[in-house]
């Protein structure tokens, strides 16, 4: 089991290292001895789960496979893609649907709407969980684990130059976990809004967010409220269909 967990330790460091890492660098980021490091390397490459150029290690293209049949086969994926399609209709704006991983959050669906994001935001990417969507997944952690994430990421500056302390944060869930939605705007993207509520599953845990975002001009703040609802009844269909 300890062989396994380090092989996953040095795939989730690979994740997060778009450029590939020298050998070195990986092993001091998976916390492993560099022979073992290289040990590791070497079954993942042959694997075709890591590449490796002759100076960096990337991930492979065989760990495609595993989020294909993650994608195919989770229901939560599944249901969601009708429920996107009726929202960004609803609302012409780009509609996700984002999952929790430890400490990010992934997005598992989305739809285009006839407003498209001006950036790029492809399902799997990596995103923190203190911004936009992500406070909506956090916002109903119990107090042991929400106050480890709150002391690692705060304080910190948004993308309109607003910096957030950790008591401020607290504010701002308490304040979703009440409400049942939440708004961003200028969070991780300057110029960016956006508006995300629970999907919920049998036993009323928070599985899953739902979100419509866009920008100044197709999300002003007079479409707030409309949003809101449509956003979260869109929620509400997909926590039925689970």
């Amino acid at each position: 089991m300890r062989s396994l967990e380090r092989a996953i330790d040095v795939l989730e460091v690979l994740e997060d290292a778009p450029r590939g890492l020298r050998l070195s660098e990986l092993a001091r980021r998976a916390n492993l001895h560099v022979a073992t490091t290289l040990r590791i390397l070497t079954t993942l490459e042959a694997r075709g789960r890591v590449e490796h150029d002759g100076t960096h290690y990337r991930a492979g293209a065989r760990l495609l496979f595993g989020a294909h049949a993650y994608l195919t086969t989770s229901p939560l994926a599944l249901a969601a893609r009708s429920v996107l399609q009726d929202l960004s209709s609803e609302t012409g704006l780009t509609s996700s649907v984002f999952v929790r991983t430890g400490a990010h959050r992934a997005i598992i669906a989305r739809v285009e709407g006839s407003d498209p994001l001006r950036y790029a935001l492809p399902v799997g990417e990596r995103l923190p969980l203190h911004l936009g969507a992500g406070k909506m997944l956090i916002a109903h952690l119990p107090e042991d684990e929400l106050e480890p994430l709150i002391a690692e990421v705060t304080p910190f500056v948004t993308a309109s130059g607003v910096e957030v302390t950790a008591a401020a944060l607290r504010r701002e869930l308490r304040g979703i976990a009440a409400s049942g939605f939440a708004v961003s705007r200028d969070d991780r993207i300057l110029g960016g809004r956006s508006v995300s509520a629970p999907v919920r599953g049998a036993d009323d845990e928070v599985l899953a967010a739902i979100q419509v975002a866009g920008n100044e001009e197709t999300f002003p703040t007079r479409r707030t409220k409309a949003l809101t609802i449509a956003v979260r009844n869109a929620a509400d269909a997909l926590s039925r269909r689970l």
